[in-house]
């Protein structure tokens, strides 16, 4: 598989904030995600997990009634990016 370059993944992440921005303040899944920027989940995930090192998004890892997801996880954009 080739490598994407840094400048890439940025533009990649940009549009990601994009989205998160265009939906504020609704949760979406990596799936939604990624299907509405045209990627790969595992390569979505792993942008989103970066970005949460960086504070810009916000994992939710349970649903409203408190349950931990088991496979599935929900992301938002943190109110410092907002």
């Amino acid at each position: 598989m080739p490598k994407i370059s840094k400048e890439k993944k940025d533009r990649i992440q940009e549009q990601i904030l994009l989205f998160f921005y265009s939906i504020f303040p609704k949760q979406v899944f990596t799936a939604d995600i990624a299907r509405e920027i045209a990627r790969d989940e595992e390569f979505v995930k792993d942008l989103l997990k970066n970005m949460e090192k960086d504070s810009l998004v916000v994992k939710i890892d349970k649903n409203p009634l408190g349950t931990v997801y088991g496979r599935r996880l929900r992301w938002r954009m943190s109110n410092k990016a907002y």
